[in-house]
């Protein structure tokens, strides 16, 4: 049971669903059986799912009271360091009235959450969030009419509150345990519940220590990598030597002369297993392969830029979030403005490949059994998409998804990484070979090597305005990196905004921010050439064409507590961008200093204001925007990926700089709480705007504007242009 961390012990119900409607009212009823502790651990054990699928519409696909009063939550969700758990438990707790340690979150596992696109986009807060919340409040008004039929008294004369249901009158008080006795609670969740007012809030809304904390800093709470089952192999992968070889040919027998390996060949998959990682890696090493290369041209990071403009993919154009195949956005007559603008401003700017770098590699432990209906596949595996590496899973090995079970222990960070289920199918096509449970972690080389990256992108700008500093034309396009983030946020008249899928060299994927990261260092870079040609200060060129009152509110927030205006120390520079992207508005200031004749550039502060609506936590939302920052460090500055002719050039820590100690700035968090707005996510929009404001503190200084991410991967070219811009 110890390695099944998604399977609380004895609050696991039956998938049973009993509705009836009489006259247009709901009857809601408690009906039994609940499912044994024992039999609970022994079905999880032996890793077997349950017979029926969670009805998402019912009550009890989201939550369970057990006759303790123990509160279980599903949801398909998964905890990769956001501290999801801890908000989300906070929400439930708040709408049903119970203590926060009452609640037990099972999260991502297949066979007992329900369907659920996966954790990505900042949607957990909005989304599941709001779903857990209506959940929560229709069962405690389930509870609350359960305890008025049994005393036979109005609903509206009980409370309901600290796990229990109270007659104000009487005084007379029942658990919620006592209430359900342990059925479950059936009934469909109402979609127009009341749910409490943020203002109102007891436990949402408040600091609360993270869930698991003392097991996460004393290090014995598990992730995929810390799976073990009886009987288990280490697994290896032979990998290509270059993106797309094929493999011409292969010898394996000395490979299978390691004791007790196990070898698999698999058209061009090559995997070993044995009793240890060690034999795993001799196994491996013993294998003899050659490989031929991909044909077609090779392209390097020295000439990405110029193929991602000239090689456009299928279906090229979107202005809009995830806009490939749509229309532009085009507002006004850009062109036309941009012929008669005082000022104008035409630059490119480019952003490189980056690697996630997670904390946790990508790992996997696949078992196998056969029971009367035949085979069934259970794998344990850190991704962001636990229904969609079934899906994966089935068409491998042409299972039906419901012989296929995920289960997603708490993983070490994603950073939009972990989308895909490649791990998984490895070590379950090593395992159906082995016959034994086997798991897969990779090594830090191959997260670099085959994982997918952060697109690059070529991003051109071509914007006017007049000397009094009002925007007066836009035109924006952005090639491969992606739409996201890509509208401005400014009052503009006449805008043509365009993203142009590119024929791109590399495999590709979703990374924190997506690309609004590049489009908000190439639009705030280019607010601020216009702002400088305007004689204005940023700040005040900003405000001027800012119309959205809470944009203008974080900005004028992150400069007070920056103290924008005021001298800082003597030789930094200083900058600002501001931003807003999937519910939540960013700000930030940063005070750079330019060491050594430009080969160092150090972040010595940074001030981030942030509104996301109504914080669930306080704690864990200032930890968000923290660690967006400290992320967005690398790729502002010196993360890249070097490439060239199929092979990845730094594929180790020694090679690709992620943010150190050393790295990390004073950091002020300022959180803009809006409890008269809906909650909306943080893990991505705090990213955002770091770069573009230390692109301009490096501009104050040197008076040479970076136009290309990272900045300073070796420094700075300091050559100051006769006009002191570029």
């Amino acid at each position: 049971m110890s390695d099944l961390t998604n399977v609380v012990p004895g609050t696991e119900t039956t998938r049973r669903h009993f509705l009836k409607v009489t006259g247009g009212g709901l009857v809601v009823l408690l009906i039994a059986p609940r499912l044994a502790r024992e039999h609970v651990i022994a079905r999880a054990e032996a890793a077997e799912p349950l017979d029926d699928d969670p009805d998402p519409s019912q009550v009890s696909a989201w939550l369970a009271i057990d006759a303790d009063g123990a509160v279980t939550v599903y949801t398909g969700k998964v905890e990769v360091g956001q501290g999801i758990r801890t908000s989300l438990a906070q929400e439930v707790a708040e709408e049903l009235r119970v203590p926060l340690a009452s609640i037990e979150m099972v999260m991502g596992d297949t066979a007992h959450t329900p369907f659920d696109l996966g954790t990505f986009g900042s949607r957990s807060t909005p989304q599941m969030g709001t779903q857990l919340r209506r959940a929560a409040a229709t069962a405690r008004e389930m509870l609350v009419a359960a305890a008025a039929t049994r005393w036979r008294v109005p609903a509206s004369s009980l409370t309901a509150g600290a796990g229990r249901v109270t007659h104000r009158a009487s005084g007379r008080s029942a658990g919620y345990g006592e209430l359900t006795a342990g059925n479950t609670l059936t009934g469909q969740v109402r979609l127009d519940v009341t749910l409490t007012p943020a203002a109102e809030w007891k436990v949402a809304g408040s600091a609360a220590p993270r869930v698991a904390a003392r097991d996460l800093v004393t290090g014995t709470h598990r992730f995929t990598s810390d799976i073990t089952r009886p009987g288990m192999l280490y697994g290896r992968v032979l990998r290509p030597a270059s993106i797309g070889a094929t493999l011409s040919g292969v010898d394996v027998s000395a490979a299978r002369a390691v004791p007790q390996a196990v070898v698999v060949r698999d058209g061009d998959f090559v995997g070993v297993a044995a009793p240890s990682t060690g034999d795993a890696d001799r196994a491996l090493a013993s294998v003899r392969a050659t490989w031929t290369a991909a044909p077609g041209a090779r392209v390097s990071s020295r000439d990405v830029y110029e193929r991602l403009r000239s090689a456009p993919a299928a279906g090229a154009r979107g202005g809009e979030e995830g806009g490939r195949g749509n229309s532009p956005f085009v507002k006004g007559d850009a062109a036309g403005a941009l012929a008669g603008a005082p000022l104008r401003a035409t630059h490119t700017y480019t952003v490189a490949y980056i690697a996630h770098v997670p904390l946790e590699p990508r790992a996997a432990v696949a078992e196998w059994s056969r029971d009367a209906k035949g085979e069934q596949l259970t794998v344990w595996t850190g991704t962001q998409r636990p229904f969609a590496v079934r899906e994966e899973l089935s068409r491998a090995f042409d299972l039906p998804v419901e012989r296929v079970r995920v289960i997603v222990p708490d993983t070490g960070s994603a950073y939009g990484g972990k989308h895909t289920g490649e791990c998984a199918v490895e070590a379950a096509r090593i395992a159906r070979a082995a016959r034994r449970p086997v798991k897969l972690v990779w090594t830090r080389e191959e997260e670099f090597r085959w994982a997918y990256f952060r697109p690059a992108g070529v991003i051109d700008v071509d914007a006017g305005a007049t000397r009094d500093g009002t925007i007066v034309a836009w035109m924006f396009d952005n090639y491969n990196s992606g739409p996201a983030g890509i509208r401005p946020p400014y009052a503009i008249a006449n805008q043509r905004v365009e993203f142009h899928a590119a024929d791109a060299p590399l495999r590709e994927g979703s990374y924190r921010g997506l690309a609004a990261t590049a489009n908000h260092f190439a639009r705030e870079s280019q607010v601020d050439e216009l702002a400088h040609l305007a004689g204005m200060d940023p700040l005040a060129f900003r405000l001027r064409n800012i119309d959205d009152p809470r944009l203008a509110a974080v900005l004028q927030a992150a400069a007070e507590r920056f103290r924008w205006g005021t001298p800082g120390t003597s030789g930094n520079g200083v900058g600002l961008a501001c931003g807003f992207e999937k519910g939540g508005y960013v700000a930030t200031c940063a005070e750079v200093a330019v060491e050594r004749d430009g080969a160092e550039v150090r972040i010595v502060r940074a001030v981030t204001a942030f509104d996301c609506g109504a914080v669930v936590n306080p704690d864990g939302l200032r930890n968000q925007i923290a660690g967006a920052l400290i992320q967005g460090i690398g790729g502002a500055l010196f993360e890249e990926i070097d490439f060239a002719d199929g092979v990845i050039g730094n594929a180790h820590l020694r090679q690709y700089r992620v943010p150190r100690f050393t790295d990390v700035p004073d950091i002020d968090v300022v959180l803009v709480d809006r409890k008269d707005q809906p909650s909306f996510g943080a893990g991505e929009t705090p990213i955002m705007a770091l770069a573009p404001a230390v692109g301009s503190a490096i501009f104050e200084i040197t008076g040479s504007r970076p136009r290309s991410l990272p900045m300073a991967r070796n420094g700075l070219p300091l050559a100051r242009s006769a006009e002191g811009g570029d």
